[in-house]
């Protein structure tokens, strides 16, 4: 990808055999905004929604959990039941893993263990996030744009933050994250938010499960982010991945659109994933991405092996070259339902993701240059 940098050897190559002159000349640079660091919304007006009035109370649950008597766990789990009746079981075995039917003992020990080993991360969290205000006005904010494409959407009541083990991941149309949404509330791991130079991930350990292009992302600017990408798999629950590219592409295409109307001032960089320059790159070689999908006959095929490298997460796209971001399809995605809803403007958000992907795509008459 050529951001800064210059296309590598395997992207030189793919313009010398591949691209004629004609198509070199009409390549056009298109800067996106101070390098995509500002949400694009082009023309489209950001609907009024302070009137919306929507309840969320924000709940600390790490300070509650960390706050128990090691001397007494069931005791203590006992009162926190009363405060957290839908959010502590699901947090003792859906993020801790523990069986809600296991052996007491063993269970309370395993807790006191978590305690002990994750106190520090509490307490750095607790110093990051002393104050929680603006990321709760930033997730209010997402909830009354849900409710105003989705009047009908019951939206989460409670935003509730947690420490949890640094393996719970939870699978989202959008990627993995460590945020879910539960019966009633949007779950913030902040055990994933510390920061990108958190000492926390510079172990071996931590490298081995999140290697710096993700935990890059470890950052509070995430949050707001993850929670819209939860709600949206709420509202449009996420497809069968035995797909096509094009399949796959579309719909992370329709997701990232969602996000663009529930995060309407959130950075594109951020609601993507990618880094600024790699975005940069992505609007500067939009045309040859595409070109590049359609020499090769990727759009149609669903070999899991061949698109992997297209629409899963990444240092970069190994066939478009270094300097690219990995999971190339949700950009072009993006781009392609972009385009579908410029020319069909008055298509309702339902009836977008009922489209399938080859009517959207021909519809778009997506060419980019």
């Amino acid at each position: 990808m050529r951001g800064n940098k210059s296309l590598d050897l395997c992207m030189q190559h793919y313009i010398k055999h591949c691209v004629t002159p004609a198509m070199q000349k009409r390549f056009i640079i298109c800067i996106i905004g101070l390098l995509g660091l500002f949400a694009c919304t082009g023309n489209k007006k950001i609907p009024d929604v302070a009137n919306i009035h929507v309840n969320l109370e924000v709940l600390r649950f790490e300070q509650d959990f960390f706050a128990l008597d090691t001397n007494n766990v069931t005791d203590g789990l006992m009162q926190l039941q009363q405060k957290y009746p839908v959010f502590l079981p699901d947090f003792i075995q859906h993020i801790l893993g523990l069986s809600p039917t296991g052996d007491e003992v063993k269970s309370d020990a395993a807790i006191k263990m978590f305690l002990r080993d994750y106190r520090v991360v509490k307490d750095t969290a607790s110093g990051l996030f002393s104050n929680f205000f603006a990321i709760e006005e930033e997730v209010k904010s997402g909830l009354q744009f849900t409710k105003y494409y989705f009047p009908n959407y019951r939206t989460p009541e409670k935003l509730i933050t947690f420490i949890g083990p640094l393996d719970a991941i939870f699978e989202t149309g959008l990627g993995k994250t460590g945020d879910v949404i539960t019966q009633n509330a949007l779950a913030v791991g902040l055990q994933l938010h510390l920061g990108k130079h958190a000492s926390l991930y510079q172990s071996p350990v931590a490298q081995s499960l999140f290697p710096r292009y993700v935990s890059r992302k470890f950052e509070p600017a995430y949050i707001a982010v993850n929670c819209m990408k939860n709600i949206i798999d709420d509202i449009y629950p996420p497809q069968p991945t035995n797909k096509t590219l094009l399949d796959i592409t579309i719909d992370k295409g329709k997701r990232m659109y969602l996000l663009d109307l529930l995060l309407p001032n959130s950075a594109d960089s951020l609601k993507i994933g990618y880094t600024a320059k790699q975005l940069e790159g992505c609007y500067a070689n939009e045309g040859l991405i595409w070109s590049f999908l359609i020499q090769n006959n990727l759009l149609y095929n669903s070999d899991p092996l061949r698109i992997q490298s297209y629409v899963e997460e990444g240092p970069l796209t190994q066939e478009l070259g270094e300097g690219s971001p990995g999971n190339i399809s949700t950009f072009v995605g993006w781009q392609i339902v972009k385009k579908y809803m410029e020319s069909f403007p008055d298509t309702a958000i339902e009836t977008l993701l009922q489209l399938d992907a080859p009517e959207i795509l021909q519809a778009s008459k997506y060419k980019p240059r």
